[in-house]
């Protein structure tokens, strides 16, 4: 009977079951589980799903775990198995139990708190020569989110823009090898969303410092800065321009994700922008014109050394779009962003123009993979790519 009972357990790599613990460790709606759930059982959620439930995802609820969510997903799980007349599990009759009983409600602790989330980016069986890709096709990221989407921690939330933007960059990898990336992000302004920034960072062993521009030779170090863009001067944002040897090769991208929902931030953001743009192309004819001695120079790309000053200093990549877009002369910017207001948008691109920055949607030029088949929640096809250069790269 053991044994048989051991045959008939789920299988963690088979996908439906994938997905359904993957969706738990991000805290999906209560449905979604529910959804993926009845996936995993052929229509319904049966013993050997109720079984996989408690051993994979609430069992291994650690301290850390948000007890409400527990809650709901508990009592959506219990209400559908009894409603179709099935057995509940023990074990989750009694986790249950013990929530009700011993662990208080408290409205305002929750409205404030912060939670933690595993975002786990799953990778086609064909991308296992992919160089973003582990060896177990599988990268979890944990992050400390808010559930305040309110004041204060607007930028402590997970946004779509953010995902799609995560995505591109793992399914692109050729396109971001051996770059250094600057990423403008926008909030309210709170200082807690950079200490919020710095943790999540050291949770995913991202060694960090914070208010500092001093160089450094770890590849592996992000720089944290609070740098409100209505006051950024031009002084401050030359000390975030990277060495003029990465200008030089176009080693150098900016990132943002939602950065142009707000009308009142347009200006300053496309100010921030424009700058980086056109001094980083103007760093790169300084060089051209006047530093010879530095073309001569070699740059490991992917592993293959080439000459710095040869027309064939991406040939260690693979042919097709990424290519060209890892080998484009001038610095270049990719904003992942939700179009929820159209005025706003086209008040986005009349800055730009003015700023003589050129604004392109790529994303349909760009195939992605799909590395969160489990996120319902994730309106993936709702974000928008866009890439910006200055009209005179």
């Amino acid at each position: 009977m053991a044994m048989a009972a051991a045959e008939g357990e789920l299988d963690l790599g088979v996908p439906s079951c994938l997905h359904l613990v993957s969706a738990f460790l991000a805290m999906e709606p209560a449905h979604v589980l529910i959804s993926l759930a009845r996936d995993c059982g052929g229509g319904s959620i049966t013993d050997r799903v109720q079984r996989f439930i408690w051993d994979h995802c609430i069992s291994k609820a650690d301290g850390n775990f948000h007890v409400p969510y527990l809650k709901s997903v508990l009592k959506k799980i219990i209400v559908e198995v009894e409603s179709h007349g099935f057995e509940v599990l023990d074990e989750l009759y009694e986790r249950i139990a013990f929530y009700m009983t011993s662990v208080k409600a408290d409205d305002s602790a929750e409205e404030n708190s912060r939670i933690f989330k595993c975002i786990s980016f799953l990778f086609p069986d064909d991308c296992y020569e992919l160089p973003s890709c582990p060896k177990a096709r599988k990268l979890v990221v944990t992050l400390q989110c808010s559930l305040n989407m309110l004041e204060g921690d607007t930028g402590c939330s997970v946004w779509p823009s953010s995902l799609l933007l995560s995505e591109f960059i793992l399914s692109c990898p050729e396109i971001f090898s051996n770059k250094s990336c600057f990423e403008v992000m926008l909030s309210d302004g709170d200082l807690s969303s950079l200490e919020n920034m710095k943790l999540n960072l050291g949770l995913n062993q991202l060694s960090t410092r914070v208010d500092t521009l001093e160089r450094s030779d770890d590849p592996n170090l992000v720089t944290c800065v609070h740098l409100p863009w209505e006051s950024a001067t031009g002084c401050e944002l030359q000390d975030f321009m990277p060495d003029i040897m990465q200008v030089l090769f176009s080693l150098v991208i900016f990132l943002g994700a939602d950065v142009i929902y707000d009308p009142l931030c347009l200006p300053h953001l496309v100010k921030v922008l424009a700058f980086l743009l056109s001094r980083g192309k103007s760093l790169s004819h300084l060089c051209n014109r006047s530093c010879n001695g530095i073309l001569s120079r070699s740059v490991q790309i992917n592993g293959a050394t080439s000459s710095s000053g040869s027309d064939n200093l991406y040939k260690a990549m693979d042919d097709g779009l990424n290519v060209e877009y890892a080998s484009k002369k001038g610095p270049l910017a990719f904003i992942a962003s939700v179009i929820r207001n159209v005025d706003t948008f086209d008040r986005f691109l009349a800055l730009a123009d003015e700023a003589n920055l050129r604004v392109e949607d790529v994303t349909e030029k760009f195939v992605l993979f799909n590395l969160l088949p489990y996120l319902q929640s994730y309106p993936r096809s709702s974000v928008r790519l866009f890439t910006l250069t200055h009209l005179s790269n």
